[in-house]
This record gives structure tokens, C-alpha cells and sequence, in this order.
């Protein structure tokens, strides 16, 4: 006999109390359920269960060993789980919180995608930059740049790094000059990126040291980087913006690139969700789907 099949039937009539409801419960005959308990107790030498025509009840050695067949057959569907996982389709509301632009240029395509590939999926979006509680709100995943704030009760996985720049049109640096070194932007206006009331400052790497922080300064002041980059293009500044962003607009020469010699900074690009035993199908689908892809669309 299978000792594995053994070890639940033997289990099954523990919990249901008696071999007829276990029986029951399995879809097979009392003698059956006997017969099971029997091949664990030859196997092992020792009597499991001690039973009269009223009732049953485990001896000492049955107890201890009920509770690890318990923890095996666990494992065994835990197991089990792992492969089905693997295997099944995802499906359902998928429900992501992502910033606003990079969800629109970057993460949305590539879900969309997703989507068309798994027709019983289901995409629940949310384009936002407050940062929104995860758990709170219920969402499945989420998209994050930058450092991150408190994240118990959280898996992390970083998916891309995006690349900053400093740009300026053509007009503004026949007008104002063009920068050969980092001193140098303090003669310039910029085109301030202002998030939750603060100026975020650009960053230079330094090998071995801390990024090299310069606040910025100049009269715009605006909350979303793509009213940023069309003020670039109107030559009102220089931008320390993402390189996905402005990408075509470099192509295209409505945007010069400043500075190439000197280092990138990276802002890491992280995916988050709610810790739990199981990761399910949908979630880990749209992990790695975004893990795979995102960064090619960031070069």
C-alpha cells in the first residue's frame, strides 16, 4: 500500500473520529480504512490507535505520530501547490498601483500585453503618484521608483532601473550657453520637478562616494514630468528627467542630451505585494512578465 495514502486515511479517521466517517468522508469501505491504519501500525511496529466498539482514541506513539503524518501530508500539498501554480493560467482581478507616467509610457503596455495573452485575466489599474497603503487598499501589486518607505507585511523584487538625465532644447543653449561641467548649472535656470510639496534635488553618482546632490534653481516649479519635458522642448530650462521619457525627443534633436560623460544616476524600479503563503499565478505572471520586459523599454 502506499504508505503516503496510509498516512491520510489514518489522519482522516483521527479528525472524523470514528473509521465509518472517515469512510464516508474518502469515498471507500470501513474495512478499507482498516486496513490502511493496520499497514502503518505493521509497518511501524506499534499500535496508533486504540479501539473499542464505542469509541477510539490514540495511544502516546499515536499522538506524536499523527501530528508529524499531519505535517508531512502538509508539505506534500504544499508541494503540490507549487506545481499546480505553475501550471494554471492566471486569472481573475489583477489590481495594480503604479505612478501615473511611468504607468502610462511603460508598466500599462506591457500588462496590456499580458492581458491579451491570458484572456481570463482581468486588469483592475490605478495611475497615481501618492503613494496609496497596498494592503489597505487592496491591491494585488504595485510599482515603485525610488527609495522605499515602510514595507511590512510586503514582498520586494526590483524589476529596472531607470536612467537620468539633464537635457535642454536647442534654443535655450544657443540663448544661455551649454554647460561643460556640473558646476556650471548653477548660471542656468532649471525646470524644477516638485512631488508632495518637496524639490527633489538631481543626482550625479560618485565612485566609492554618495550621489553628488544640486538643488536645482530656476522660476518653474511643476508636478509632473511630462508638462516638465514639453517645457524643455519650449527651451524655458534644463530637466533632469528619465531617459524612457525623453528618448524620442532626443532622437529627434527637440531635446540635446548634457553631459554624457558623465555617470547615470539609476532609480531603482521596484515591484511590491502583500506577503502570503502562496504567491498567486496573476501576481507572479505580471512579476515576471514586467521583470523581463520593463527593462529593454528603460534602455
Amino acid at each position: 500500500m502506499d504508505r503516503l495514502t496510509s498516512m491520510a486515511v489514518f489522519v482522516r479517521a483521527v479528525d472524523l473520529g470514528s473509521f465509518a466517517a472517515a469512510a464516508d468522508a474518502l469515498e471507500m469501505s470501513g474495512p478499507m480504512v482498516g486496513k490502511h491504519v493496520r499497514f502503518l501500525e505493521e509497518r511501524l511496529g506499534v499500535r496508533l490507535l486504540n479501539r473499542t466498539t464505542r469509541r477510539q482514541s490514540l495511544t502516546e506513539t499515536g499522538q506524536a505520530y499523527y501530528a508529524r503524518c499531519r505535517a508531512v501530508l502538509s508539505e506534500a500539498e504544499a508541494a503540490d501547490n507549487v506545481v499546480a501554480d505553475e501550471l494554471s493560467e492566471p486569472r481573475g482581478k489583477l489590481r495594480v498601483t503604479m505612478p501615473a507616467l511611468l504607468g502610462r509610457h511603460c508598466i500599462a503596455p506591457l500588462l496590456m500585453k499580458l492581458a491579451r495573452k491570458y484572456p481570463h485575466l482581468e486588469l483592475d489599474l490605478s495611475f497615481g503618484d501618492p503613494i496609496a497603503d497596498i494592503i489597505e487598499s487592496g491591491y494585488d501589486l504595485a510599482i515603485r521608483t525610488g527609495d522605499l518607505d515602510d514595507q511590512s507585511g510586503l514582498i520586494t523584487r526590483r524589476i529596472a532601473s531607470q536612467r537620468m538625465v539633464v537635457c535642454g532644447a536647442r534654443s535655450y543653449l544657443r540663448a544661455n550657453g551649454k554647460p561643460k561641467a556640473l558646476d556650471d548649472l548653477a548660471g542656468h535656470q532649471a525646470i524644477i520637478y516638485r512631488r508632495s510639496g518637496r524639490v527633489r534635488p538631481w543626482l550625479f553618482p560618485q565612485e566609492g562616494q554618495l550621489p553628488r546632490e544640486i538643488m536645482p534653481a530656476g522660476r518653474l516649479r511643476l508636478d509632473d514630468l511630462e508638462a516638465i519635458a514639453d517645457a524643455t522642448v519650449q527651451g524655458m530650462g534644463l530637466a533632469w528627467l528619465p531617459y524612457w521619457l525623453v528618448r524620442e525627443r532626443l532622437r529627434t534633436g527637440a531635446l540635446v542630451r548634457l553631459f554624457e560623460g558623465q555617470g547615470e544616476f539609476l532609480y531603482d524600479c521596484h515591484a511590491l505585494w502583500p506577503r502570503s503563503p502562496r504567491l498567486p499565478p496573476k501576481v507572479r505572471a505580471a512579476v515576471d512578465a514586467l521583470a523581463t520586459a520593463l527593462p529593454k523599454h528603460m534602455e
